[in-house]
């Protein structure tokens, strides 16, 4: 297969030059490089501007398009073999997994996931190459309805527009290798999508993502379903839910940051204790003893996950009108949370309540990004770009009788997120943008230092709950 190749990199120095773009110069037909002193300077290399000048002057079949400024080396085999895939697949795009480059000379493969339908999130991983058939991707660039000054989402927009024709191919075997740049701490990456210092960058792939959610067809105006919330009789009018295994060293601070509560309302706090096997079972004894409020359940069944532990407390006879949750190593901030969900509940009649929190270590002092309150979420458009972010945020709150029809995914990841979508798909979501929760940052949590296959398998999962939740709302 003769090279036909477009290359559009970032500026890098010159010992990243030397070592790892020395063999672009026999591979490609074009390079471009983007920056101050770029070919085409650009501040913004991912702005629709930017894409359309270097489409332009591309005459090439083929675009390499290299995301971040990693020093990256393709063998002459390798890169034919991506190539060869993307033309026989006719796919618009490509990428594949890749090698890591160690300071100490080690190789680490990295494996990424398959894209979905509902891979819709502005964070999917790619890796920072990829390919593009130059024809097709100019095509899909000009009908993603990208206005002329955004400046972050041409890409993003490019690659949704693309995914209504064909979805992005992954290669499923190592194409290059980079070197290894991975310094940021791991909740900075989990959490810089709510960062405030990203706001306008959210903003926009926001505006992106909603008209390309008005072509697929699944975009939901702001119209909602009324909701009576005393067409039923409950013994308490809150519940606060606190699905708990092996949280001895937390779990007494949670569930009493739960019973101090304040409210002009009786209401009650429901532990369901999973099996524990440390002094977990022995302090939820004990506080039970105390509060007649807190009621202790250990299920029968053993093979029940978070999801599954929330089932078994909105099920329970002693829940109340509003199932509130509270995870086992975090707190309330204040003694009035309970209360502020509550009435939120009644003023706008919606069908669940989600609240902000702020990020702090074990300390209880507080760690970037600090406050995340889901500014992004808005009463016209908010349960559309649920699809794109990771979450909604916390607490969040559920008007029983729904999550009693939804129910609970039997997993420990991602529940909390399908079943607030599902929420939404009808209902409007209430929103509280003070924080109401500390969520404590430790080695204990349970998303804490993740191997890499433990994030793909969450990754895929969220993607195949946006999957689902789009196909759902294409038959509405």
């Amino acid at each position: 297969m003769d090279f036909d190749l477009t290359l559009i990199r970032p500026e890098v120095d010159e010992e990243t030059r030397k070592d790892f773009f020395a063999i672009w110069s026999n591979l490609c037909s074009r390079t471009f490089t983007y920056g101050k002193t770029g070919d085409i300077e650009s501040q913004y290399p991912l702005s629709i501007s930017f894409l359309n000048e270097c489409l332009q002057r591309t005459t090439t079949s083929y675009l390499i398009i290299v995301i971040e400024p990693l020093g990256i080396s393709f063998s002459q085999d390798n890169l034919t073999k991506l190539l060869f895939e993307l033309k026989s697949s006719k796919a618009i795009m490509a990428y594949s997994d890749y090698s890591i480059q160690k300071d100490d000379g080690n190789l680490i493969k990295k494996e990424l996931i398959d894209y979905q339908i509902g891979s819709v999130r502005d964070d999917f991983d790619f890796g920072p190459v990829l390919a593009f058939d130059v024809a097709q991707f100019k095509e899909s660039l000009n009908s993603a309805g990208i206005l002329k000054d955004q400046k972050y989402s041409a890409l993003y927009g490019a690659r949704l527009s693309a995914a209504l024709k064909s979805l992005p191919l992954h290669i499923n075997s190592t194409s290059y290798t980079c070197k290894d740049i991975s310094t940021k701490i791991e909740y900075e990456k989990q959490f810089s999508y709510v960062d405030p210092k990203n706001f306008e960058v959210q903003k926009e792939m926001e505006i992106t993502f909603t008209e390309y959610a008005k072509k697929a067809g699944f975009f939901l105006a702001p119209i909602f379903s009324e909701l009576n919330l005393d067409r039923e009789s409950f013994p308490v009018e809150a519940s606060v839910i606190i699905p708990v295994r092996n949280r001895e060293n937390t779990i007494k601070e949670a569930a009493e940051s739960a019973l101090n509560q304040k409210t002009n309302f009786p209401f009650n706090v429901i532990v369901v204790d999973n099996h524990s096997n440390d002094k977990t079972t022995e302090l939820l004894e004990s506080l039970s003893k105390t509060n007649k409020n807190l009621h202790h359940i250990i299920p029968k069944e053993r093979d029940l996950l978070i999801g599954g532990c929330w089932n078994k407390g909105i099920d329970f006879e002693s829940c109340g009108r509003f199932s509130v949750q509270l995870d086992s190593d975090d707190l309330y901030s204040s003694t009035e949370t309970l209360q502020k969900i509550v009435d939120i509940f009644r003023k706008e009649k919606c069908g669940a309540v989600v609240g902000s929190y702020k990020l702090v270590n074990f300390k209880l002092e507080e760690i970037p990004p600090g406050l995340i309150d889901h500014k992004e979420w808005s009463w016209d458009n908010g349960r559309n770009n649920a699809l794109r972010i990771n979450g909604l945020g916390a607490p969040r709150a559920i008007y029983t009788p729904i999550a009693r029809n939804i129910r609970f995914e039997n997993v420990s990841y991602g529940e909390d997120y399908a079943m607030m979508l599902a929420v939404s798909r009808n209902h409007q979501i209430g929103r509280i943008y003070e924080s109401l929760y500390l969520c404590r940052r430790w080695d204990g949590n349970s998303d804490s230092n993740l191997s890499m296959e433990k994030i793909n398998r969450n990754n895929t999962y969220k993607d195949w709950i946006r999957t689902r939740e789009i196909q759902a709302r294409l038959m509405k």
